[in-house]
């Protein structure tokens, strides 16, 4: 095999490698067309259902409304493994749990659903022992 055709092939499989680590990071979509980041929704709930599983984990509340009537809310969170690198288990919002969030509302007419949340138990003490009550920057409110 001639030095320039080993070159070739080589530089062809470092760029087929590099499409392969990057595609999947592109694949990933954004919540902007999901989520109206202009506007700020306030919620407080009992847990319902932790469904800890691929490609995010989703959070559902029973939250009561100004008319007293109950409704399910549904709350969007991160990816299951970088959840869990911040301590997050499956058991951690056991059904039943109040807690207090806010963040993003869905865009979707009649849905009931957030996204990029700030989360407290209902006293507004951390989810997590040592976790972060608030975000960096705060969304618009």
């Amino acid at each position: 095999m001639s030095i320039r055709r080993w070159i070739t092939t080589a530089a062809t499989a470092v760029i087929v490698g590099f499409g392969l680590m990057v595609l999947p990071a592109l694949a990933h979509h954004s919540s902007a067309p999901f989520y109206d980041s202009e506007k700020r929704v306030e919620i407080e709930g009992a847990v319902t259902r932790f469904v800890f599983r691929n490609p995010h984990a989703f959070l559902y509340l029973d939250v009561a409304g100004a008319n007293g009537e109950t409704s399910e809310w549904q709350i969007e969170l991160g990816a299951p493994v970088g959840l869990r690198r911040t301590g997050w288990t499956p058991d951690s919002l056991p059904v039943g749990m109040m807690v207090k969030a806010s963040g993003r509302p869905s865009r979707a007419d009649g849905s009931q659903g957030l996204c990029c949340v700030r989360m407290t138990r209902a006293d507004g003490s951390p989810v997590l022992d040592g976790g972060r009550v608030e975000e960096r920057v705060q969304p618009p409110q």
